[in-house]
């Protein structure tokens, strides 16, 4: 089974001549990005770089330069298709962003989410210094119910926003030190997170707010993923609703009980074999310690989920292709 492959790599406009680089500049953003425009208050020698990070699924790029203004049309949006988002926030200067008839100032430790499948324009100061991370549609849509475009303001001043902040400056700052494995594991860490902070943390009030049900189900289903008596039952009882709430709220977002237990259950046990931590214990303890009923049961589930067994995933050290695949 392949594996995936992470990257690093830098870039700058100071590889090419002062009247090439605007030019320049554009062309390299588009292949890594989608279809943009590019206004230049000056093309004569525009300055610019990034240091890009990727794997087959998630990106990440700090990147900085002049001032510069980003747009995105109705006809871009149709001839070059592109339905994720990306989380934007800037480490240095301030970016003015406009998407959706909402229009967001951002400065560092006030970011953003917003979708590339919606028309916008981006005015970027100079000397402006940001990152923008690459996250797939179905990572968002799934855990926050919504399938439409989104522009989102957020604040990483405290709280859960802070810790969002500290684990994205956390990825760049060891970029060269991580493997495609812990790349992806805390990319998607960050993301439940992320989502987290934008649909708010509270109990819902009322708690018939299917939406807001989910979120919480899917919190608590996290939580106590290794409890081999979890149940549809025992969350609902747990969290103070009828079966019959959560059994509407997990089927609003295509899922059910038993199968969000289950995809908990296989993550814990994913990040468990990644973990130095748990190299003592042998894969029937971990499936004992992850609430399997057994090393089979939980073999079997795993290769289904991510293409490998457990020991592979283990012996590896690195997800497989088939980690990229989403439930």
């Amino acid at each position: 089974m392949a594996l995936e492959t992470y990257t690093v790599i830098s870039c700058t406009t100071r590889d090419v001549t002062s009247r090439e680089r605007a030019k320049f500049w554009g062309e390299h953003v588009t292949s890594y990005q989608s279809q943009m425009g590019y206004g230049y208050p000056r093309t004569d020698d525009f300055r610019a770089g990034t240091i890009r990070q990727r794997t087959a699924t998630y990106q990440l790029v700090q990147w900085w330069s002049d001032t510069i203004k980003y747009t995105r049309t109705t006809s871009q949006v149709r001839l070059s298709p592109d339905e994720d988002y990306r989380l934007v926030l800037p480490v240095a200067g301030e970016m003015l962003l406009r998407q959706n008839g909402q229009e967001l100032r951002l400065v560092p430790d006030a970011g953003c989410l917003l979708t590339f499948g919606a028309p916008f324009e981006v005015l970027q100061a100079a000397s402006t210094r940001a990152f923008i991370m690459s996250i797939p549609a179905q990572e968002v849509n799934g855990r926050l119910n919504r399938s439409s475009p989104l522009t989102l303001g957020l604040d990483l001043r405290s709280g859960l926003g802070r810790v969002v902040g500290d684990m994205l400056t956390g990825l760049h700052e060891e970029r060269d030190a991580l493997t495609s494995g812990q790349f992806d594991a805390v990319s998607e860490r960050l993301v439940e997170l992320l989502c987290m902070l934008a649909a708010g943390d509270d109990r819902p009030t009322p708690p018939g707010h299917l939406t807001e049900v989910e979120t919480v189900v899917r919190r608590y289903a996290r939580e106590h993923a290794a409890d081999p008596h979890l149940t549809g039952a025992t969350m609902a009882r747990a969290l103070g609703w009828s079966l019959r709430q959560v059994q509407l709220a997990l089927q609003q977002a295509g899922t059910t009980p038993r199968a969000l237990i289950r995809e908990e259950r296989l993550r814990l046990v994913r990040d468990r074999l990644r973990a130095p931590a748990y190299r003592h214990m042998t894969i029937t303890e971990l499936a004992y310690a992850s609430g399997f009923s057994s090393s089979s049961a939980l073999s079997t589930a795993f290769r289904q989920r991510f293409g490998v067994c457990p020991r592979e995933m283990r012996h590896a050290g690195f997800p497989s292709a088939g980690d990229t695949q989403r439930s």
